[in-house]
């Protein structure tokens, strides 16, 4: 543990001065860019959570990145009008930026609570089915409520979710789920992800366990939702939709099932390669051949590493407990 904070102390240092030079080297198209990336992670390490450390397909975080996307924005923009209140200093505006941070997390963990304690006791295609249909309800429903904009989305969100905020989240969600996963829940983690039987003979309780993960999951990805929403500053249902869980499925089996750091570089990757293809734009006579060479690369590496590309990549500090 004491080697895990000196690495986030480096880290968060790291993350500062970045946060000063990367101003003065890049312009504000790319600096969007880095953000949209640390977003990503944050939520493609949350869902590697349940899929890769504890073996349960869920295609839900979407909808658990819309609650938690809704809440926060709801939290800076709709309440304080309904109550009268103006947040108008500097230090006012991060506070409520921060409570609504982790109200999203929290509220996205309860549904994950809700969800997770009925339908965890299925397996594989009907965990999938299941959690896909929660994601789906949460689109639905958020089209009915006027108060958050329904289908015409939510404007005049604050743009709070600076380069500092999201990668110093970053940094606190890696420590988190390390410190996690090196205790001996990410060992029955890892038991209930090899095989539920042996986990329930040796006195595992795995509905628990897996409630937990799936829980923990879901305040993670609360909070990517509650992230993208203020860098956005305006959020509708279809950002939310189906295709979302299937981006982060992808990102988590190619950068290798329960790899953080596989999947922090898959994340990373795969989110820039759509913008560094648009260069071929020129040279295609301006058809737009992205998505078609994006897929057939996911294709050629699923046949190449069906493990994951980045599988053999490992921590440089890791615990002995998991040895």
């Amino acid at each position: 543990m004491t080697r895990r904070l000196v690495w986030l102390f480096l880290v968060l240092i790291l993350v500062f001065l970045a946060n000063m030079a990367l101003p003065f080297l890049i312009d504000d198209f790319y600096l969007r860019l880095v953000k949209d990336v640390g977003i990503v992670v944050i939520l493609a390490l949350s869902l590697n959570l349940v899929l890769g450390h504890c073996g349960q397909f869920s295609l839900g975080h979407a909808g658990f990145m819309a609650v938690g996307a809704y809440t926060s924005a709801a939290i800076t923009t709709v309440l304080p009008g309904l109550m009268g209140i103006s947040f108008d200093l500097a230090w006012q505006q991060q506070l409520i930026f921060i409570a609504s941070l982790l109200c999203g997390g929290f509220m996205a963990a309860w549904f994950g609570f809700m969800v997770g304690l009925p339908t965890l006791r299925l397996r594989g295609d009907y965990l999938a089915i299941a959690t896909l249909g929660f994601s789906e309800i949460v689109r639905v429903v958020i089209l009915s409520i006027d108060s958050v904009g329904a289908a015409r989305g939510l404007y005049g969100i604050p743009n709070a979710a600076s380069f500092l905020s999201i990668f110093m989240t970053l940094a606190f969600t890696v420590f988190i789920l390390q410190a996690l996963l090196s205790s001996r829940y990410g060992r029955y983690f890892h038991a209930i992800r090899e095989d539920e039987v042996a986990a329930l003979a040796v006195g595992i309780r795995v509905p628990s366990y897996k409630v937990m993960a799936f829980v923990i999951s879901s305040f993670f990805a609360g909070i990517a939702g509650a992230l993208f929403a203020h860098h956005q500053c305006y959020i509708n249902p279809s950002s939310f939709q189906f295709q979302k869980s299937i981006e982060i499925v992808v990102i988590v089996v190619v950068g290798g099932l329960g790899n953080n750091l596989g999947v922090i570089i898959s994340a990373v990757c795969l989110s820039l390669l759509p913008e560094l293809l648009r260069e071929l734009q020129k040279y295609t006579g301006g058809h737009d051949l992205r998505m078609i060479i994006y897929s057939f690369l996911l294709i050629v590496i699923m046949l190449v590493r069906p493990k994951g590309l980045f599988a053999s990549f490992k921590w440089p500090l890791r615990s002995s407990s998991l040895k």
